[in-house]
């Protein structure tokens, strides 16, 4: 398959994300005479919450309409120009994708497949049908994918690389198990926000974005606070009020309740709004419902420790502070250049 064709299925795809998203927010009215694939997707949408109750529509469509962005000729020219894909050999790359927020192996599905390689999947139990209505949708917009994505929910074999994503405890055994070909390994990635106390309160509202959206569950999710001695969380607290509905949703008020009740049992000092734990730790990781927070007395010596910690973290929020930080509110919405854990997949298939 041509390059060009592959990325013209691709752009179709994104702008049928994009229709859909409008199919649903009219309340599924649409002045198109086939409607049948928005049908379809809407049915497989709602499916989705009974194989995973984190995947509200509200999150799947925001990952939806993020794809939808992106998926545009302009995105997918920008980013694939820089790379010689003509000399890429088709090979067929395992994927084990994990399945904590909606789509989230999209990127290296989209990836193998867009630069002429067979994706042999192997999709966690918490996101099979998004994965295979958008297989189908491919293939009938582009019928030469069908040779090109394979689902398996067995042992995974004869495939030429693997780039599987899991946590540090299935990591290790991957690597284990696939140490003998070529591989990209991902492993728990956290992400953190450096505040300095002279944040806006528009910038400490879109951090809520950071900290709340798909309820913390995604590596560039923000678990963690770095702020200076004497910090006073008032601000941030009043900033990220218009967050409190997420209390509302079942699972998170759930683990609202048992990290509160773990913390206050463990005799744990946090400070807490009803909706949003804050616990002095020096780990990256919080449970949901709960974010990290650590003083600092020296920007530049903070600098150094993260920067000696990079494998830990996916995400810096920050204004003016570190080299690749990104700004407030945009840890959600990363461009197609820029890889998960900072390792270029398609450099790493066009390698091998």
């Amino acid at each position: 398959m041509d390059h060009k064709v592959r990325l013209k299925a691709f752009v179709k795809l994104g702008a049928f994300f994009q229709e859909f998203c409008e199919y649903v927010n009219n309340n599924a009215v649409s002045l198109e005479n086939d409607t049948s694939w928005k049908e379809e997707f809407l049915q497989v949408v709602n499916n989705a919450k009974h194989y995973n109750g984190w995947f509200t529509q509200e999150n799947i469509l925001l990952s939806i309409k993020s794809w939808g962005h992106l998926l545009t000729v302009h995105n997918l020219e920008k980013w694939l120009n820089d790379y010689n894909l003509s000399k890429n050999t088709s090979k067929t790359v395992a994927l084990i994708l994990a399945g904590n927020i909606p789509l989230v192996g999209f990127h290296d599905f989209l990836t193998v497949l867009i630069t002429g390689n067979k994706a042999l999947v192997k999709l966690s139990s918490n996101d099979k049908l998004l994965f295979n209505f958008i297989a189908k949708y491919l293939i009938y917009t582009e019928p030469t994918f069908k040779e090109s994505i394979i689902f398996s929910d067995g042992k995974l074999e004869n495939f030429d690389a693997v780039i599987a994503t899991g946590s540090n405890n299935t990591a290790r055994y991957f690597e284990h198990y696939f140490s003998k070909g070529p591989n990209i390994i991902r492993k728990n990635r956290n992400s953190v926000a450096v505040l300095t106390g002279q944040e806006t309160t528009e910038e400490l509202t879109a951090l809520g974005d950071d900290i709340f959206t798909y309820y913390g569950l995604g590596c560039r999710s923000v678990s963690k606070l770095f702020v200076p001695e004497g910090y006073n969380f008032d601000d941030f607290y009043k900033a990220v009020y218009k967050f409190h509905p997420i209390i509302n949703q079942n699972k998170y008020a759930n683990n609202y309740d048992y990290n509160k009740a773990v913390y206050l049992m463990s005799e744990f000092k946090i400070l807490d709004n009803g909706f949003l734990m804050l616990k002095e730790d020096s780990n990256y990781g919080s449970p949901i419902a709960s974010v990290f927070f650590e003083y600092y007395t020296s920007l530049e010596e903070l600098k150094i420790k993260l920067e000696q910690e990079k494998d830990q973290l996916q995400c810096i929020v920050a204004n003016n502070f570190y080299t690749n930080e990104i700004a407030f509110g945009k840890t959600q919405m990363p461009e197609l250049w820029e890889y998960a854990d900072h390792i270029d997949t398609v450099e790493f298939l066009l390698s091998i």
